[in-house]
């Protein structure tokens, strides 16, 4: 009987030195690997502990969405769990198997994990962890875990799923070694300048306190030298400063829209694109409903040019007050105080023309201030830019570094 002929991959691109080595060996996951699901103790508030001996508990909000390591957990089990439950260790990979499923994880400590994990346990003997881990967040690994997710609205994994998963790998260690340091290489200026992104916003966030007075007070802590010798801040309402242009606006139902050049908003920005405008100016937007309202959120945003907005949104025209020094406000304040109901929670007319606001007396002194916020904001735009630009680059690299077909 002849030898089964074994299935191979070849990628678009290579390191020079690997050029001839070969095609890759193609095997599916559960050959090279162990796939296990996790499992949990019950009721699992019976078995977690503060006791030093507790094991870690790992749960999926334990791991931030760009993670590539399992390093600490909020939680621990006591010993007594551990038969109703699964151990991981350090080198081993986990997935989830529900809602954002098939996204890997390398462990870089001894945890117990749940149901909603799978664990990718005892590799093959000359298979890297790491480059596993780039191999499976690929796209063509992720198509496949996508497409193969069983269930209707909740789709998810189940080990049998990710057992059939194709993994394509180099026959020499050191070809994985050289990708997985590649992008590892690019995980990490990603995340420097994912850094610098945080350090901005922090930085604008720190600045807004002292430029804005805290509340309560008429005064900001910090103030251009040419407005020292201002005077206080005025406190006005919101309907003292916008002229509300909210019966302007109006809904049109998905199937009464046309497409067309103009932004349809709503309260969570731009939701289509329609054939109609209602407005034509440079105005200010906040969400009346289905919108976050707490310090720091985009609650507020100026838009500008032709567009149609429903009734989701305020519509404000500043009379008395720069937009961009109160849109910074508005979204740097917690609203809550403001809002009424639960199903959604509502910011009603009456109670956005109330909102009180410290105002520089001066229009300078606004424009000084909007300018300096402005100015941050350009660098915060331009920073998520870059980041965007390096994400989108490595993406492009994996899809050459790894077979996009098996044959």
């Amino acid at each position: 009987m002849p030898e089964k002929k074994k299935k191979t991959a070849v990628p678009r691109l290579r390191f020079p030195e690997f050029r001839h080595a070969g095609p890759w060996e193609v095997k599916r996951l559960g050959e090279i690997a162990e796939v296990v699901r996790g499992g949990s103790p019950r009721p699992i508030s019976r078995f977690l502990t503060t006791d030093d001996d507790g094991f870690n508990w790992l749960k999926i909000g334990d791991i931030p969405n760009e993670s590539k390591y399992v390093l600490s957990t909020e939680e621990k089990i006591k010993k007594s769990g551990l038969s109703k439950t699964r151990e991981v260790h350090p080198g081993d990979l986990i997935l989830s198997n529900s809602m954002s499923f098939g996204r890997p994880y390398i462990m870089g400590i001894r945890a117990c994990i749940h149901d909603g994990w799978l664990a990718l346990t005892n590799l093959k003997s000359g298979l890297l962890s790491e480059y596993l881990y780039y191999f499976i967040l690929s796209d063509f690994s992720q198509r496949y875990l996508h497409d193969s997710a069983a269930g209707g609205g909740v789709r998810n994994l189940n080990a049998d799923i990710v057992k059939l998963l194709p993994i394509a790998t180099p026959l020499r260690v050191e070809e994985q070694q050289k990708i997985a340091d590649c992008l590892a290489s690019l995980d990490e200026l990603i995340r420097a300048e994912e850094d610098r992104l945080a350090a901005l916003k922090q930085h604008k966030k720190g600045l807004m306190q002292q430029l804005f007075p805290a509340p309560g007070e008429t005064t900001p802590r910090l103030r251009f030298p040419e407005f020292r010798d201002a005077g206080p801040w005025e406190v006005k309402r919101l309907g003292e400063v916008c002229e509300i242009l909210d019966r302007m606006r109006k809904p049109v139902t998905s199937t009464k829209r046309k497409a067309g050049p103009y932004p349809y908003y709503g309260a969570s920005g731009a939701i289509d694109y329609i054939d109609q405008y209602i407005f034509d100016e440079r105005l200010l937007l906040i969400g009346e409903d289905g919108a976050k309202w707490g310090p720091f959120e985009k609650t507020a945003y100026i838009v500008e040019g032709k567009y149609w907005v429903n009734n989701h949104a305020h519509v404000l025209r500043p009379i008395q007050i720069n937009d961009v020094l109160l849109e910074n406000y508005l979204n740097a304040s917690d609203l809550s105080v403001y809002v009424t109901g639960a199903a959604p929670p509502k910011l009603t007319l009456d109670n956005l023309k109330a909102i009180r606001m410290p105002v520089p007396p001066a229009l300078p002194e606004q424009q000084k201030i909007a300018d300096c916020l402005a100015s941050l904001d350009e660098l915060i735009r331009v920073q998520g830019e870059k980041i965007e630009v390096l994400k989108q680059h490595k993406k492009g690299l994996m899809q050459q570094l790894f077979p996009q077909e098996v044959v």
